[in-house]
């Protein structure tokens, strides 16, 4: 099967450049998102301390949804190479 998958891809070296340049794109720009997340985070924990659990909370759910966006990225850069 691997081989099968190989021999499609051998000929494509513009799809698989591509492919790895949009997964590591999606994969920067997921780390950039979530770290801008996590300062905000805690320059308003700093603010107003009594606010921390909701902030965290919102926090973790923001990061969640970015990892998954980042994945599906991923996942179909990953797509455009083998298919």
């Amino acid at each position: 099967m691997l081989s099968i998958i190989l021999q499609a891809a051998a000929g494509n070296g513009l799809a698989e450049l591509g492919g790895a340049l949009g997964a590591a794109l999606a994969a920067v720009s997921a780390a950039i998102g979530i770290g801008r997340i996590g300062g905000s985070a805690m320059e308003a924990i700093a603010r107003q301390p009594e606010a921390a659990g909701d902030i965290r909370a919102n926090m973790i759910v923001a990061a969640a949804l970015i990892e998954g966006v980042a994945l599906f990225a991923v996942i179909i850069c990953l797509l455009a190479v083998v298919l």
